[in-house]
């Protein structure tokens, strides 16, 4: 007899503390604590998740891939952002090659997110690519400000 799965939402605690994230500098500084390392390796895709007061309720890697990308599948980003309570996430990324410039795949990621979190209730506040020394920030250049994301985007290009 096959038997399905009990899923159940689990939460534990965590190394990092609860800190205030309300702007790109302090995303990319919180984001580069967790990233170690590897930041000069491979690409790797976070989440941060965030409360009504833009405080940290948690973290997590939603994917590893390769020296220039990695998958994003926005089912798995919905699911740990729906089953953490977020109200709202930042997106987190980085660029082994140091280059803090979003590609087109990024672009098209965000847009994708943010429609998918949309439906749910949850803002996507940010979307920050971060190398060794630099970062970038889809909300600083006006990229992450409303439901038409995609257009926002290819009307800027």
């Amino acid at each position: 007899m096959r038997t399905a799965d009990f899923i159940s939402l689990k939460k534990e605690k965590g190394e990092y503390p609860i800190e205030k994230v309300n702007s790109s500098e302090l995303a990319a500084e919180y984001a580069r604590k967790f990233y170690g390392d590897d930041l000069t390796v491979y690409e790797s895709f976070f989440l941060i998740l965030l409360n009504p007061g833009m405080q940290t309720i948690g973290y997590n890697k939603i994917s590893q891939g390769g020296i220039a990308g990695t998958v994003v599948d926005i089912r798995i980003i919905a699911k740990i952002a729906i089953d953490s309570l977020a109200t709202s996430v930042i997106l987190v990324h980085n660029h082994p090659s140091g280059r803090a410039v979003p590609s087109e795949n990024d672009k098209d990621i965000t847009a994708e997110v943010t429609n998918a979190l949309n439906t749910f209730n949850i803002d996507v506040k940010d979307h920050i690519i971060i190398t060794e020394t630099d970062f970038y920030s889809f909300a600083d250049e006006g990229y992450i400000y409303n439901k038409t994301l995609k257009e926002t985007i290819n009307a800027n290009n």
